[in-house]
């Protein structure tokens, strides 16, 4: 399947590439995804701690659990996924991702649909991440950019993501050319699906995007 996909990128020869990637990308930097195994925080889920509700019942609470997740992130390191999606110069990578790794990885055009956990805004008396959280909207500009890049793609790769969860998942059906998917239980409305992780099959095809060009 992995060749079959190769061969496909090879034959597109595209040059207008977008990454839709989720978090199963930064989980084999070590991150936990939190709604899988070891998504549990002092007996906490993430869905009771990443809700504007949370935040104004326990303000401290909340902040302290983003205080670790972001010293989790500090600690990671961009993996060979990430990698290979920068060396693509000229590709634009749309995450649900807020921990930055595409950045530190070299990716130039990033487009983060939930925000950044290392950016803060006002909230009351305190500070909040600057992330979206459960019954929060998209931002706006974010959701415009990533509709553009996807609707005008000549491929598109969805690494790391079910794609079932809206609005997000919605972007994928906007693509009309070949998309490949990439992810372990594979999910989303792709032209190929590769039942591998991100590390697996992504500098594979980002070989043949360059090697094509």
């Amino acid at each position: 399947m992995l060749e079959r996909a190769i061969d496909a990128v090879r034959r597109l020869r595209p040059k207008r590439v977008v990454f839709f990637t989720g978090a199963g990308v930064s989980a084999e930097s070590g991150i936990p995804t939190f709604r899988g195994e070891g998504g549990l925080w002092r007996n906490f889920r993430a869905e009771e701690l990443a809700t504007p509700e949370a935040f104004a019942r326990d303000p401290e609470l909340v902040l302290e659990w983003y205080g670790w997740r972001r010293e989790l992130i500090r600690q990671a390191q961009p993996n060979a996924a990430h990698l290979a999606i920068a060396r693509v110069e000229d590709g634009i990578v749309v995450t649900q991702n807020v921990d930055g790794l595409h950045t530190r990885a070299g990716s130039r055009d990033v487009i983060e649909l939930h925000g950044n956990i290392f950016r803060e805004r006002p909230a009351g008396n305190y500070l909040r991440p600057d992330v979206v959280w459960f019954g929060e909207m998209l931002p706006p500009a974010a959701v415009d950019r990533a509709v553009s890049a996807i609707q005008e793609a000549e491929l598109l790769l969805v690494i790391g993501t079910s794609s079932v969860v809206y609005p997000a998942a919605g972007l994928v059906t906007l693509h009309r050319g070949l998309s490949i998917e990439i992810n372990p239980q594979p999910g989303a409305a792709c032209t190929i699906s590769l039942p591998m992780t991100a590390v697996e099959a992504t500098p594979a095809i980002v070989d043949a995007i360059l090697e094509s060009r």
